[in-house]
C-alpha cells in the first residue's frame, strides 16, 4: 500500500476561516488523522493520513491537514492535544437490531432456531414502553461508545417502541435510519399485524419522523414472515414516499432460503420475492446475502440496491462467509453491519477484523488491508445510505468523529508505541481496538461520549 503524502499547506482541505463560525466555537484537534475519502477497492492505497495533523471543526469539518498550517489559519481555535491518539471518522453501521440489545451472545443455534427460541421472545418485550425506552437508550449509547455516529437500525414490531427509538436518537443528535418492522406470518402472534395495520402505522411514523433529523426505513422483516399482501403494502409505501429507505434480510441461511422457496413457489429466487413488489432500488439495503445466485447479483446491480455485510453474525450463527469478490465484480455497494444481537457486539473494529479473517479463509476471498477496513466502516456506509456529508474528513462534512486511544499498558498501546508506519498503526487498531479504546465520540462537533482517563 502506498500512503498519500502529507499535502502542503496550500493543498490542505479547508473552508476559508472567514466563512466559518466565530473562532470561539472552533475546535482544533491535534493527532494522527486517518480517513479514506476515496474507495481503496478502486484506487491503490486511498488512505490519507497526517502524522501530526490538525482537524478544525465546529458543527462541520472546516479544515484538515498539517497541524501547524491549520493552527495558522485558525489561531483562535480551542486546541485539543490528542497526539497520543488516532482520529478517525465516525463509523457508519448499516445493519443493527435495536430490540436485540440485551441478548448478545445467544450461542449454539442456527438462524431459524435462534429466532424462535431466543430472538422473537426478546423482541416481544418491546411491547412494554419502559423496556423499549431502556433498550433504545442502551442501543444509542452502545453505538456512540464504539465510535458509531450513523446507523441503519432494524427497528421494533411495535409502533410505540419505534417512536421511542426515534425520540432517543433526537436527544443525542445521532444520525439514524430506522422504521417499524412489519410481519404477518410465521412469527409470534404478538409480533404480527395485518397489512392494513402495517400501512397505517408505518405511514403515521413516516409523517411524524422522516426528515426531522432522522430518516425512515420501511422494514419487512424477511420474506419468511411477510405474505404477498404485506410486501405489496411495503411497495405501495415506497411509491407513496419515494425518499424513504427499505431494509430487509436475504440469503442468510440455507434453511431460510428453502423455506422462502416453499412460500413463494412462483418466484425466480429469494430476491425476486421483493423485486416483484418494487422493493429494489438505490435506497434499498439487503442484509447478509451470503448464498446468492448470479441472477440475483445482476439484479442488484441493475437496480442500484446495496448489501449489508455482517461478518461476525454470519459466523456466530453459522450462516457462511460473504463472497466479497463476486459482489465487487458485480459492482454492488456494500458496507459493514454489526447485526446485534446475532453479531457479537457494536464495534465495527471487530466487524472489520472478522471480515478480514473471513476473506482469508474463503476459497475465493479478497485480501483486505487496513484502508479497505476503514473504508468499509466509514465512507462505504455513507455511500450505501446515499447520505452526503459523512464518512470522511472532507471540508463541509458533518464533524462526526472519534478519538482512539487505548488504555495505558494494553496490548494495543504497546504495539502502537513501536509502530513503524500509519498503515501498521491502523492494522493494529483494527486487530486489537474495541470499545475501551474509543475515548471520545463527536456528533456534529459536539462531544457526546467520553471515557474517563
Amino acid at each position: 500500500m502506498t500512503l498519500e503524502p502529507t499535502p502542503p499547506s496550500s493543498g490542505s482541505s479547508s473552508v476559508s476561516p472567514s466563512e466559518s463560525s466565530s473562532p470561539s466555537g472552533i475546535t482544533l484537534l491535534r493527532g494522527q488523522i486517518m480517513h479514506t475519502p476515496r474507495n481503496p477497492f478502486e484506487h491503490d492505497g486511498a488512505l490519507v493520513t497526517w502524522s501530526d495533523g490538525g482537524l478544525a471543526f465546529d458543527e462541520t469539518i472546516l479544515a484538515v491537514g498539517n497541524f501547524t498550517d491549520i493552527q495558522r489559519d485558525y489561531p483562535d481555535a480551542t486546541v485539543v492535544d490528542a497526539r497520543d491518539s488516532l482520529i478517525l471518522p465516525g463509523f457508519v453501521d448499516v445493519h443493527v437490531h435495536y430490540p436485540q440489545v440485551h441478548m448478545i451472545g445467544a450461542m449454539g443455534m442456527t438462524l431459524l432456531t435462534w429466532l424462535k427460541t431466543r430472538t422473537l421472545l426478546e423482541e416481544a418485550n418491546m411491547a412494554n414502553d419502559a423496556y423499549a425506552r431502556l433498550a433504545a437508550h442502551n442501543t444509542i449509547q452502545s453505538l456512540l461508545a464504539n465510535g458509531t455516529t450513523t446507523a441503519l437500525v432494524f427497528g421494533a414490531h411495535f409502533a410505540s417502541a419505534q417512536a421511542i427509538l426515534f425520540e432517543e436518537a433526537l436527544k443525542t443528535g445521532m444520525h439514524i435510519v430506522s422504521g417499524l418492522v412489519v410481519s404477518d406470518q410465521n412469527l409470534r402472534p404478538e409480533l404480527e399485524v395485518s397489512p392494513e395495520q402495517a400501512y397505517e402505522q408505518s405511514k403515521t411514523l413516516i409523517q411524524t419522523y422522516h426528515g426531522e433529523g432522522l430518516h425512515y426505513a420501511l422494514q419487512p422483516r424477511f420474506s419468511v414472515s411477510c405474505s404477498e399482501a404485506m410486501l405489496e403494502v411495503v411497495g405501495s409505501l415506497m411509491q407513496e414516499f419515494p425518499d424513504v429507505y427499505m431494509q430487509t434480510h436475504i440469503n442468510e441461511n440455507v434453511d431460510e432460503i428453502a423455506f422462502v422457496r416453499e412460500l413463494f413457489p412462483a418466484s425466480k429466487d429469494y430476491l425476486d420475492t421483493y423485486d416483484v413488489h418494487g422493493l429494489l432500488g438505490p435506497r434499498s439495503s439487503f442484509a447478509h446475502n451470503i448464498h446468492v445466485s448470479d441472477r440475483e447479483l445482476a439484479r442488484y446491480a441493475e437496480t442500484g440496491s446495496s448489501v449489508a455485510h455482517c461478518p461476525s453474525s454470519n459466523m456466530f450463527i453459522g450462516s457462511g462467509i460473504f463472497d466479497m469478490k463476486r459482489h465487487l465484480a458485480a459492482e454492488i455497494p456494500f458496507a459493514l453491519g454489526s447485526d446485534v444481537g446475532g453479531g457479537t457486539g457494536y464495534s465495527l473494529f471487530k466487524e472489520a477484523l472478522m471480515s478480514y479473517q473471513g476473506q482469508m479463509l474463503h476459497d475465493n476471498g479478497y485480501l483486505l488491508g487496513p484502508s479497505h477496513l476503514l473504508y468499509l466502516a466509514t465512507q462505504a456506509g455513507a455511500d450505501v445510505l446515499s447520505i452526503e456529508g459523512i464518512g470522511a474528513f472532507t471540508a463541509g462534512n458533518r464533524a462526526d468523529l472519534m478519538v482512539v486511544r487505548p488504555p495505558a499498558g494494553s496490548s494495543l498501546a504497546n504495539v502502537l508505541t513501536h509502530s513503524p508506519s500509519a498503515e501498521a498503526s491502523l492494522s493494529a487498531v483494527f486487530t486489537l481496538a474495541r470499545e475501551e479504546s474509543v475515548r471520545q465520540t463527536y456528533l456534529a462537533g459536539k462531544l457526546v461520549h467520553e471515557k474517563p482517563i
